[in-house]
């Protein structure tokens, strides 16, 4: 291992130019992507071969074009198998086809070693079943695309679980965890995903099937023939320490290491074999675990400590600094209490087998007083102990982003040095970030030497790209330096394996392709990565988008006023990806219907992009982009759950905005994104809306009808009201219920000065929903809130949101419609009157969307500030604090609550669920969405998808519920959609708070 060499530190121009060579090279030896007829050939033997499926269009494409990384790299067609036997007859035709091949899971890759120009193989839609848990040898035995979280619930239910365990464990697979070796925190005790793998039932690059495990190079001759004349040279640069990741593991394969072929080939990330099943190891679940809190001045003062608690063998050491602590305080609302500092250790310590759990608080209190720091705060066990550790676990995400808003990028992603030069290598890539006016969030694993860091390369500008050379290239000199590792769990792949040799003698990389010969002669798995490698420059997705610019929709203002900074928020964690229902989040609910990453948010980026990229994908008309948004519910979950801040609802409104400008638009945007014009027309006729009803309750009329618009026909009418709210509500506020009545004041045109002392005046704005369509939650919100002395207003004259038409990407229509809101509206919130809305998705947009359509109106802020949810409302300090005695007594009933979605991800239900606790209800929160959607689940084509998300939390929980609770929905879409599936009457939370108990009863 060379840590100093000049002799290694070649010449970066005569670098890129061998590089290249060896690109023609390689690609020589296999068949080019755009080989029409071969690609053809292969995918028709393929699909006749197997009885997965294959899929070589340009959505596939687009999807499967890049991971979490810097890259892109359209592969020829995509593979999912179904079986062992899929893969077998897959890798068999592509060979006979010279079509090189890619492995891939859940696509989290941060250094581009999950994408190829060839075929890819996608394994974690079908090849993810858990074969076998043994308790009695604690192992497992996995198919290559089970996610790493499913085997941790399952091993867990016999105390056992996976030692490590990256931040991405709810998405990543174990068949990516072992390309990359990957680590996490508790890699500290339990070590690599190397030191956990048992066998592996894999298929090499020529055909050749075999089971790796210990001593198994008695199997591969020429392998061992190689190890043997190197033993000496292997031992001195090999495996030198825990994090030691990239290139090939080779010490694994000394004699004094068991010769262990699974552990070497664990880590090369597909360039070797393509795995079909793995035998794991399970450990004993820690006992006792207690977290230590550790603060220091800053991050590098804090690495100085980490070698003298390792003596303390904790289970894990992490490390965080105050600014990821800001980002996620600012993403989350708040974030536990820390000790005072600038940089932390986040440090676990716990009983594993043969230790007593009785001396972990001791042994806790004895690492902490070897901290080198007063600041310290121990926690069992808990909710905060878990809060703590989310703030590492969202480092992953949040740190898209940095402190400033800029994009940050991987690419310097995990380097990883001996932990006794942790504090000093952390000051010098400090020192050579500030050189080039880089930032980024660090944070890692300390207690391993390992540090993650996102930074905002500048891939937008014209020197971009060569500012990302050069630092990239420093900072491998500057790992090497230290003796430390260019990746440190997360693999070389695209991003760092041509700098390999600044790392590595040439004797060394001389073993790398001799091994990589004796599995892969002809170079079909995973080309470029590793052995002869593509310049780490070449093929980045950022600098290949043209700009965007503002064509008169959305201005997104976050992102410089560029569609396209704002399309790449998407940095790919795939944090979409996952099974997030149990835990609370609600996005992404039409994959968690299909499975599929065209219906992810991720997958739908990834095409927007591409129309960025202007290449494959041909613009906001191409059928990829309909495709993609097809299945989108525009429920704006991402933007509260996706930690890089994509919200796909405001960019699926866009992108049908810049579709369909000045073009013929589908029935459907003209019926239901104008479904408050007809829906006030039909109620401002007498007799109208009855007669409507009366109508579309005739069989033959209702499908006639729906069919002609675009209606699925298994859906009902939900009809219109007979009366108009604001007809109704007139009545309440004049007749001067509770003694506050004033109407006058209401439908005053003007500034809405207030001259009544000591009135509480608030502003209820029904919108088109509850004006037109179902009045009764806007009628019980007016009635509660005169009741708990408030004084109501109502605006003087019909005023419109244009939800619908956002939905459908008819922004100049809401422009327009916005800014007659805002003529009636902003003069009372200016005067400090609190507007309250009813339907969540339509006090959403007066709370999000408004700002960013219509950035430079100075009322627009003042209104967005002063609107608030019913909730909200009564718990504000300014305009509420309502007492409890105010409100019903719900002790012993239970409410089953179905979250809007937009209520959700814009406003927060925290305020909603406070209020019911407090009132003694016994409160069951529903995550995720109810699968209707506005007029997503109303439109031919949907309803098998919008049933689907229905039966995913919302239809279950409904039937689990005792005959006596009350299902509790603010959202028409969500009352709607579980009175047509299950027959629930859903109530708003106004009716709850104002009729208590007997809700039911008055909703009856």
């Amino acid at each position: 291992m060379s840590q100093n060499n000049t002799e290694h530190q070649h010449d970066a121009r005569y670098l890129r130019g061998t590089e290249r060579q060896r690109v023609v090279k390689h690609q020589q030896s296999v068949v080019a992507p755009h080989d029409v007829q071969a690609v053809q050939r292969a995918v028709a033997e393929i699909s006749a071969a197997i009885t997965g499926s294959v899929d070589s269009s340009v959505l596939a494409q687009a999807q499967y074009s890049t991971d979490a990384s810097n890259y892109r790299v359209l592969p020829a067609f995509v593979v999912f198998p179904r079986s062992r036997d899929d893969v077998v007859a897959t890798l068999r035709i592509c060979r006979k086809h010279r079509i090189p091949i890619t492995s891939r899971g859940g696509g989290t890759s941060v250094a581009g070693n999950s994408i190829g120009s060839g075929a890819v193989i996608d394994f974690s839609r079908y090849m993810n079943r858990i074969l076998e848990i043994d308790p009695e040898t604690r192992t497992a035995l996995v198919e290559p695309g089970v996610v790493m979280s499913d085997l941790q619930r399952e091993a867990a239910k016999y105390g056992l679980r996976f030692g490590p365990d990256p931040s991405t464990q709810n998405r990543a697979t174990f068949g990516g965890m072992i390309g990359n070796n990957a680590c996490g925190p508790h890699a500290v005790a339990w070590g690599r995903t190397a030191d956990n793998v048992v066998e592996l039932d894999c298929i090499d690059g020529a055909g050749r099937e075999f089971l790796a495990s210990a001593r198994g190079m008695d199997s591969a001759p020429a392998l061992k023939s190689l190890i043997g004349d190197n033993l000496a040279h292997i031992r001195q640069n090999f495996g030198r320490f825990s994090r030691q990741v990239s290139g090939y593991s080779l010490e694994h394969l000394l004699p004094e290491n068991g010769e262990n072929l699974a552990k070497m080939l664990v880590g090369s990330e597909g360039t070797l074999i393509t795995i079909l099943k793995a035998r794991l190891k399970l450990v004993p679940i820690a006992q006792a675990p207690m977290l230590v809190v550790l603060g220091y001045p800053d991050m590098p003062t804090a690495a100085d400590h980490v070698p003298d608690l390792l003596k303390h063998k904790p289970l894990a050491i992490e490390g965080i600094d105050a600014q990821l602590v800001d980002v996620v305080r600012r993403a989350k609302g708040h974030v536990p209490e820390l000790p005072p500092g600038g940089g932390w250790l986040l440090i676990e310590v716990g009983a594993q087998e043969g230790d007593d759990a009785a001396e972990v608080p001791s042994r806790a209190a004895a690492l902490a007083a070897d901290a080198g720091t007063e600041a310290v705060r121990i926690l069992p066990a808990g909710t905060q102990a878990t809060e703590l550790w989310r703030i590492r676990a969202d480092g992953a995400g949040l740190g898209g982003q940095t402190p400033s808003g800029t994009q940050a990028w991987p690419g310097w992603e995990d380097s990883a040095v001996p932990p006794e030069h942790l504090g000093e290598y952390l000051r010098e890539l400090q020192e050579l970030m500030d050189s080039y006016q880089l930032s980024g969030l660090m944070y890692g694993h300390f207690g391993d030497g390992c540090v993650h860091v996102r930074i905002d390369f500048p891939f937008e500008q014209r020197d971009g790209v060569d500012v990302f050379r050069e630092f990239m290239e420093r900072s491998a000199d500057l790992v090497a330096r230290f003796g430390g590792s260019l990746s440190g769990e997360h693999g070389d792949g695209r991003a760092r394996s041509q700098l390999l040799p600044r790392m590595f003698d040439p004797h060394s990389l001389a073993l790398f392709s001799q091994v990589k010969g004796i599995f892969d002669p002809e170079n079909f798995l995973n080309p470029g990565v590793l052995v002869e490698p593509v310049p780490f420059d070449e093929n980045l997705r950022r600098p290949a988008a043209h700009k965007m610019e503002y064509a008169g929709g959305f201005h997104f203002h976050d992102d410089a006023g560029d569609f396209t900074n704002a399309v790449h928020r998407c940095t790919g964690v795939g944090n979409c990806r996952a099974d997030r229902t149990a835990a609370g989040f609600f996005m992404c609910p039409s994959y968690l219907a299909t499975r599929e990453e065209k219906d992810v948010t991720r997958g739908r980026m990834r095409v927007l992009q591409e129309v960025a990229n202007g290449t494959l994908v041909a613009g906001f008309a191409d059928s990829a982009v309909a495709d993609a948004l097809d299945l989108c519910l525009a429920c704006k979950a991402c933007s509260a759950d996706c930690p890089t801040g994509v919200d796909m609802a405001r960019y699926r409104s866009e992108a049908l905005f810049r579709r369909y400008r000045g073009k013929l638009r589908p029935r459907t945007h003209y019926l239901l994104g104008n479904l408050p014009t007809l829906a006030r027309l039909a109620t401002s006729i007498p007799g109208a809306a009855k007669l409507a009803n009366r109508l579309m309750s005739i069989g033959f009329i209702k499908k006639t009808a729906f069919t002609l618009a675009g209606i699925d026909t298994r859906r009902s009418m939900p009809g219109f009201a007979t009366k108009r709210f604001s007809s109704i509500a007139s009545k309440f506020i004049d007749s001067g219920i509770s003694g506050t009545g004033t109407g006058e004041f209401g439908r005053m045109a003007g500034a809405g000065v207030v001259s009544k002392e000591n009135a509480k005046y608030v502003m209820l704005w029904a919108d088109s929903f509850s004006e037109t369509l179902d009045t009764r939650g806007a009628q019980a919100q007016v009635q509660l809130l005169q009741r708990l002395g408030y004084t109501v207003l109502i605006p003087p004259r019909d005023i419109c949101c244009g939800l619908t038409w956002i939905t459908t990407g008819q922004l100049g229509t809401v422009k327009k419609k916005l800014g007659t809101l805002l003529e009636v509206l902003a003069p009372f919130a200016a005067s400090g009157i609190p507007i309250v809305g009813v339907e969540p998705s339509c006090t959403a947009v007066l709370r999000d969307d408004i700002l960013d359509l219509l950035p430079d109106d100075e009322r627009a802020g003042v209104l967005s500030s002063m609107t608030f949810t019913l909730a909200e409302l009564l718990v504000h300090p300014d305009f509420g604090a309502v007492e409890r005695t105010q409100l019903p007594d719900l002790r012993g009933l239970e409410v089953v609550a179905q979250p809007h979605c937009h209520h959700y991800s814009v406003m927060g239900w925290q305020a909603d669920a406070k209020l019911l606790r407090d009132c003694g209800a016994d409160l069951r929160i529903l995550s995720g969405c109810c699968g209707l959607a506005g007029n997503f689940g109303m439109e031919q084509g949907h309803y098998e998808t919008s049933v689907k998300i229905a039966e995913n939390s919302l239809m279950p929980t409904l039937q689990a519920a005792s005959g006596e609770a009350v299902f509790l929905a603010d959202g028409f879409s969500c009352r709607t959609q579980a009175q047509q599936l299950m027959g629930a009457q859903g109530v708003h939370l106004a009716e709850l708070l104002l009729y208590g108990k007997d809700v039911r009863k008055a909703r009856s």
